[in-house]
């Protein structure tokens, strides 16, 4: 009996040591980590990919006081900011990613739609056209897109139709780009090839409603009655706001109408 009391004793003894070196590492691991720019930065990107923007800025802001020259994290901080409308603040993290790294180009694009958002049309070609000077730029498609929507929102529209053929060419499964050149279609009156634009976008994300709105709108209005029906029916289940639910049923009632006749 007094042989198992002691094993007992020496067997508590161990477990205690154990857990005391495991809490003594654990603290270890938590303190470097709070010195770790990069582990900042990390849990940073894991609350913006979960939506959680307040806690994203705040690793990103302690990822940088440990490593101000981090320009990735100045560029996801700028994300965050705009995600927020702090549109200043972005503006002033994107242009602190560059001076860090100037060869950072996507900043630059970056750096533009905000500029867009803010309606400061000159300032945002200028970025744009920044971000296409640079060779080694891989993701040429973006800043072409983003000119196509500056010049489509200002009316020039054969300007936006050359820049979206453009992102096009780079990414053809680009949905946003396709979906884009259908709005411009529309606008130069070539409803039947802004259809199919619309179609390949929807090919392409099948469950944007956006998407499907505008395909179903443009059948709407070139007289392809039964594929607008089809798509409105198949867009409603998946509107959440009133207005649009409204908005789509008010399509779905002119089209019992004009299928009739």
């Amino acid at each position: 009996m007094k042989i198992n009391k002691i094993n007992s004793l020496f067997l508590i003894l161990v477990l205690l040591t154990t857990l005391s070196t495991c809490a003594s590492t654990q603290s270890k691991l938590e303190k470097a980590r709070e010195k770790d720019p990069q582990y900042q930065y990390n849990l940073g990107l894991f609350y913006l990919n979960n939506n959680n923007v307040d806690e994203a800025i705040k690793y990103f802001n302690q990822s940088l006081a440990l490593n101000p020259k981090n320009y990735l994290a100045w560029n996801a901080l700028g994300l965050a900011q705009s995600m927020k409308g702090n549109f200043e603040l972005s503006i002033q993290a994107f242009q602190k990613a560059l001076e860090s790294n100037p060869q950072f180009t996507e900043a630059h694009n970056n750096l533009g739609t905000i500029y867009f958002e803010l309606k400061q049309y000159d300032r945002a070609e200028a970025e744009y056209r920044k971000a296409l000077l640079d060779p080694n730029y891989n993701s040429k498609e973006l800043p072409y897109y983003n000119l196509a929507r500056l010049y489509f929102v200002q009316g020039q529209l054969d300007e936006a139709y050359d820049n979206i053929q453009k992102a096009l060419q780079i990414k053809y499964r680009f949905a946003m780009a396709h979906n884009l050149r259908g709005l411009i279609l529309e606008k130069l009156g070539n409803m039947d090839e802004a259809v199919s634009a619309f179609e390949q976008a929807v090919k392409i994300v099948p469950e944007d409603p956006t998407f499907l709105y505008d395909l179903a709108k443009a059948q709407f209005d070139n007289g392809q009655y039964l594929q607008a029906k089809e798509n409105f029916e198949k867009l409603l289940p998946k509107l959440v706001n009133q207005a649009d639910r409204d908005a789509v049923k008010n399509y779905l009632e002119e089209l019992k109408k004009r299928i009739k006749e």
